[in-house]
C-alpha cells in the first residue's frame, strides 16, 4: 500500500495496520504526515478552531520509590532518611488554597512505589482533601501505582479502584507507561509493573467508567517498531472501552529528559529533535483513531514545538503546572503561566478555551482571577 491509501484509511478512522503505521512513520515526509494529521484533527476534535489548556498543580504524595526507573531523578530509597518525605495535610492545605486562587480546579497527585503507603493511607489521603475542598478534583496515582497498592494490601486491583472512587478518585493518570514493551520496561524501570499490568489496570478503570489518559515517554531504548506498537496497544485498549464509557480521553507523548539520568550516565542519548516530535504527534493522531484528544507537551518541547505541534495532530496544550518535580529535576525547565498560555495559543493561529480533566470547558476568566499575569502567579 503506498502512502496515499495508508493516510486515506486514517482519515477514514479505519484502523491501520502496525505495518501500514511503521511505513508511513519511517518513509513519509513530515510535512506530509503533519497535512494529513492535522486534517483528522479538523475532523476528530471538536471546534478546528479551538485549543484547549488547564490550570492544576502536580503535587508528589511522596519522593520514595521501589521502582528504580532509570530515566528518574526525583526518587529516593526508603532507607535514605534525609532525602525522603511524605507530603503532609498542612502542605497540601496551602498548595490546594493557593491553586484554588490561581483558577486551578484539580490537583494531579503522583508520587511513587512506596513499601509501605497501602490502600488505608491513600483513602485516609483523598477523603481528608476531599473534605476540606469538596470542589477539588483528584486526577491521582497511575496504573504501576494502582497495582502496587494492590500488591501489598492484598488486595485485587479493582478493588483498590472502587475503594479510591469511593474515596474521592476523580480520574486516573495514564502516567507510568513510558513504552508499553516488557523489555524496554525491564531495561529502564526494573522495579515498575510490566506492560501486562498497566493495560489490565487501565482495562478495569474504563470498565469502572473512570476517566482515564494515556501516555508514552520516548527517545530512550526503544525502538521506532516498539513505539508503534505502543500506540497500537493503547488504540486497541481503548476499543475495548464499553460504549458510553470514558476511556481515555487525552494521549500525551513525551519525550525522555535526560540531565543527571542513570541512563544518561549509561550512555544512553535522548532523540530530542523538534522534528522527532512533530513526527509523534502526527502519528498519535493518525494511529490512535479512537482517543479525541492529542497533547503537545511544552514542558518538554518548549513553546515553539508545542506551537507547531498545533498544526500537525495536536489540539491541547495541557496544564500551566503551578508546580511539577518529576520532569523538571531531569532538565526539562519550560514554564507557562495563565496568560502566557493562551497567548501562545493565539500566536499558533487558534482560540484559547480553558477546560477541565475531562475536557470539559471552563469560562475564562474566572471570578477573582482575571488578572493574573507574571507578577502574581
Amino acid at each position: 500500500m503506498n502512502n496515499s491509501d495508508i493516510y486515506r484509511k486514517a482519515l477514514a478512522l479505519d484502523p491501520l495496520t502496525e505495518g501500514e503505521a511503521l511505513q508511513i512513520y519511517r518513509s513519509a515526509p513530515l510535512a506530509e504526515l503533519m497535512l494529513a494529521a492535522d486534517a483528522l484533527r479538523r475532523e476528530q476534535a471538536g471546534d478546528p478552531q479551538v485549543v484547549t489548556w488547564q490550570i492544576d498543580r502536580n503535587v508528589n504524595i511522596t519522593n520514595v520509590c521501589i521502582s528504580g526507573c532509570k530515566f528518574c531523578n526525583f526518587h529516593c530509597k526508603p532507607h535514605q532518611s534525609d532525602k525522603a518525605y511524605i507530603t503532609t495535610i498542612e502542605e497540601y492545605d496551602a498548595k490546594i488554597r493557593e491553586t484554588l486562587a490561581l483558577g486551578g480546579d484539580q490537583l494531579l497527585l503522583q508520587g511513587g512505589l512506596h513499601p509501605k503507603l497501602d490502600i488505608v493511607f491513600y483513602e485516609e489521603l483523598f477523603r481528608e482533601l476531599k473534605r476540606r475542598f469538596p470542589q477539588l478534583r483528584l486526577h491521582a496515582l497511575g496504573a504501576p501505582e494502582v497495582a502496587h497498592i494492590a500488591r501489598i494490601s492484598r488486595l485485587d486491583p479493582e478493588t483498590v479502584l472502587l475503594r479510591l472512587i469511593a474515596a474521592g478518585l476523580d480520574s486516573l493518570p495514564g502516567a507510568g507507561a513510558e513504552i508499553l514493551d516488557n523489555g524496554v520496561r525491564r531495561a529502564i524501570s526494573p522495579g515498575k509493573p510490566d506492560a501486562d499490568t498497566w493495560l489490565a489496570v487501565m482495562r478495569i478503570a474504563h470498565r469502572l467508567n473512570l476517566p482515564t489518559s494515556a501516555t508514552m515517554m520516548y527517545g530512550h531504548l526503544e525502538t521506532p517498531r516498539q513505539r508503534i506498537e505502543h500506540l497500537i496497544k493503547i488504540r486497541d485498549l481503548q476499543a475495548e472501552c464499553p460504549s458510553g464509557n470514558y476511556g481515555f480521553i487525552a494521549f500525551i507523548p513525551w519525550v525522555f529528559r535526560s540531565s543527571g539520568t542513570r541512563l544518561e550516565r549509561e550512555g544512553v542519548v535522548p532523540d530530542t529533535s523538534a522534528a522527532e516530535y512533530l513526527r509523534i504527534i502526527a502519528m498519535s493522531r493518525l494511529v490512535l483513531n479512537n482517543i479525541r484528544n492529542i497533547q503537545a507537551s511544552w514542558l518538554t518541547v518548549g513553546k515553539t514545538t508545542a506551537q507547531i505541534a498545533l498544526h500537525g495532530g495536536a489540539n491541547d496544550m495541557g496544564s500551566i503546572m503551578i508546580e511539577e518535580n518529576v520532569v523538571s529535576s531531569a532538565g526539562a525547565h519550560n514554564s507557562f503561566d495563565a496568560e502566557g498560555i493562551q497567548q501562545a495559543i493565539r500566536e499558533a493561529g487558534f482560540i484559547p478555551r480553558l477546560r477541565n480533566q475531562k475536557y470539559e470547558p471552563r469560562p475564562w476568566p474566572l471570578p477573582g482571577t482575571a488578572d493574573l499575569t507574571d507578577a502574581n502567579l
